[in-house]
């Protein structure tokens, strides 16, 4: 179970979010959503314990999540804004640090580049590169998805199954918090709405 207790957050010198409060049970899914500006980037980074917390707590099956930041970073498979794919790797070399060569042609069959693989990553399209990125979620093997915008770049056929893997990361006692603007294809998700921007 994550569960955040109270949470506020800063950016700059501005208060983003205060008294936010929620729980995740395994196989939960929640999206943010609200506005530009509202907090959902600053909520997702403290959530993998890269941003600092003014108040509240963040609880990982009642336990404090962060005491140990080590273990926490294990726990969690975070996909932000940029892809963190490196150029001048192939799309197989940028997965293979996750997994052995058969784990990562399966996976890249699963997201529809195993034809890619060879090639450098410098030369897949941005909606190539973005599901490269969702493909090492899978390989990563951690409980917690933590995802900015996950869909953005991505036609129909890869949001579809993009909601494949979704739906199987979940099956497995997983958890999911996505940041969106757009609908996903998690169906039985909870909705956490940040407050207006300033």
């Amino acid at each position: 179970m994550l569960e955040g207790e109270g949470l506020a957050a800063f950016r700059g010198e501005r208060l983003v979010f205060a008294g936010l409060s929620f729980r995740l049970a395994r196989g939960g899914a929640l999206l943010l959503t609200g506005p530009n500006g509202a907090g959902k980037s600053t909520l997702l980074r403290l959530l993998a314990g890269l941003g600092r917390a003014e108040a509240g707590r963040l609880l990982w099956d009642d336990e404090d999540a962060l005491a140990d930041r080590t273990a926490h970073a294990g726990r969690i498979a975070y996909l932000g804004h940029q892809d963190a794919i490196k150029p001048g790797l192939t799309a197989a070399e940028n997965l293979r640090f996750w997994g052995d060569m058969a784990a990562v042609m399966a996976t890249l069959e699963g997201a529809g580049l195993a034809h890619l693989a060879e090639l450098p990553a410098r030369l897949l399209s941005a909606g190539q590169k973005r599901r490269l990125a969702l493909a090492r979620l899978t390989l990563a093997r951690a409980p917690i998805w933590l995802l900015d915008e996950p869909t953005l770049g991505l036609d129909a056929a890869a949001v579809s199954r993009f909601g494949d893997q979704l739906a199987a990361h979940l099956a497995r006692g997983g958890l999911v918090v996505a940041a969106t603007h757009l609908p996903l294809p998690l169906p039985k998700a909870g909705e956490l709405v940040l407050g207006t921007a300033a």
